[in-house]
């Protein structure tokens, strides 16, 4: 087994917006449930660079970790060491990092629902809440450096079909997955989806047809793009240039007797105007299932009383659970599901800063960045 040494080269910041250092810091230490992994990607989201510079003046209420911080949301490599209570994982494992941290120990981690726990954080990147800043300082290392700590629940373990760089795209397919079955869709189901051919967007492509949806119906504005989102599954999605207007009528046209959609989702980003959204609204069926993944910001002005008489439900879905994130890692790996349509561009560590401003140019989402510690 590889020696793992006392230090580590890290991106940290030192101060809102200003340029991520690379230094050399502690490698992590370990607690007893604790795996330390040797991160060999981690992935970088486009709007990675306004994050880092207007976080703390957009959400004050979500801390970011204290500085000097280092970042890095979604690493995957592989295992270097486990803690002492450790004895289903081992070195050597090829693992995702699943960042979403909690407690553990509250009446929500208890029963399962750590998304719901008031300390609820990403690791190296915001908190939901002040509270957060506990488990900050429990992992306060995030995945753009060469060794992280996280808790033996949050391993995902990889096919050997699937390469790091394609792992370290999990986290942002994941929180599609997670729409999808919170919208509780199936088979012969008719499913809307907002802005798919994002980078949300297009993990409810890639995942929709497992689930058994008959049709998906998607909308963005880049028609290009959109005949490329087709071309995932043909004949299962169908989609519509909001250029074209609002969706809600064309999606009522796609059902029987134009009851509506089963199910909606909605992967608009901040910036987005609220009109889409609404439409989508419009278009559910009696008892169908909103799911908002996107964050449209804002005000927005639901009419509570016709989701109070046609029976439907408005769900806020945050990332995904560890298990979800190894569901899919085995969808791949029995082949239900690639990840090869992601156009992987991969940045040395060394170069970080010219990756995260170089990004603001994209193939949708189908661009998958990535750092390599």
């Amino acid at each position: 087994m590889t020696a793992i040494p006392v230090t580590m080269k890290a991106a940290r910041m030192h101060e809102v917006g200003g340029q991520l250092k690379i230094e050399d810091v502690p490698v992590p230490q370990l607690g007893s449930m604790d795996v330390l992994v040797r991160v060999r990607s981690c992935g970088i989201v486009p709007n990675l660079a306004n994050i880092l510079a207007m976080w703390p003046t957009w959400f004050p209420h979500m801390p970011q970790p204290p500085l000097p911080a280092i970042f890095g949301l979604d690493p995957a490599g592989e295992i270097a060491a486990v803690g002492s209570q450790v004895h289903n994982l081992k070195a050597g494992d090829r693992v995702y990092v699943n960042p979403g941290r909690s407690c553990g120990t509250c009446r929500h981690c208890r029963r399962g629902d750590t998304i719901a726990c008031r300390h609820y954080a990403f690791q190296g990147y915001f908190g939901f809440s002040h509270e957060a800043l506990q488990t900050f300082g429990d992992y306060p290392v995030g995945g753009i450096s060469q060794y992280v700590a996280a808790p033996a629940s949050a391993i995902v373990a990889l096919p050997d079909n699937m390469a790091f760089d394609q792992a370290a795209r999990l986290g942002y397919m994941g929180t599609g997955y997670s729409a999808l079955k919170k919208a509780r869709v199936g088979p012969g189901d008719t499913l809307l989806v907002n802005g798919i051919s994002g980078t949300l967007g297009i993990s409810i492509a890639l995942f929709g047809p497992v689930f058994g949806v008959k049709k998906i119906l998607g909308t963005g504005r880049d028609r290009k793009l959109l005949k490329e989102i087709e071309a995932l599954a043909p004949g299962i999605i169908e989609t519509h240039s909001l250029d074209d207007g609002m969706p809600d009528a064309w999606a009522r046209s796609k059902t029987p007797d134009g009851e509506g959609v089963d199910a909606f989702i909605d992967c608009n980003g901040p910036g987005t105007p609220h009109e889409p959204f609404l439409a989508g609204l419009k278009a559910l069926r009696r008892g169908g299932v909103a799911v908002d993944i996107g964050a449209v910001m804002g005000a927005v002005s639901v009419d509570v009383h016709t989701l109070m008489d046609r029976n439907q439900r408005l769900i806020g879905s945050a990332w995904l659970t560890t298990a979800e994130g190894q569901e899919m890692a085995d969808l791949v790996g029995n082949g239900m599901v690639s990840f090869d349509l992601l156009e992987t561009q991969a940045t040395p560590m060394e170069k970080v800063n010219e990756a995260i401003s170089g990004i603001a140019q994209r193939h949708g989402g189908f661009s998958n960045f990535v750092i390599h510690p």
